[in-house]
């Protein structure tokens, strides 16, 4: 069976060092093995904001598996990551999880 080009094709990827993260918060917050990282929008209308949690795979999910870790995201939510990185921070202005735009500068960056 051949794979097609968009097959490999991933609309987000995820960093080393959130990978490592959220494989470490699956193991020891008891997330429950069916479960897969979501990545999707919220809001509307003005504008949207990028959101990260962790779900069961739904009917309208696409799904991808990047850095071992099952992904989920709605079909519909799509355009709204394409070209994103999820990536986290540990500093001294706090910990967590941030959407990166490889293309954008510093201020534009969206954390969650």
């Amino acid at each position: 069976m051949s794979v097609s080009m968009f097959e490999s094709l991933h609309p987000v990827t995820i960093s080393l060092r959130a990978a490592e993260e959220i494989r470490k918060i699956m193991e020891t917050k008891n997330i429950p093995s069916d479960y897969g990282l979501r990545l999707g929008v919220k809001g509307g209308g003005c504008g949207v904001s990028l959101l990260i949690g962790f779900d069961r795979k739904k009917e309208s999910d696409l799904t991808y598996e990047i850095n071992g870790i099952p992904v989920y995201v709605d079909k519909k939510h799509t355009m709204y990551i394409i070209g994103k990185e999820v990536d986290f921070y540990d500093g001294e202005a706090g910990r967590g999880f941030m959407f990166v735009d490889p293309n954008a500068s510093m201020k534009d960056q969206q954390s969650v």
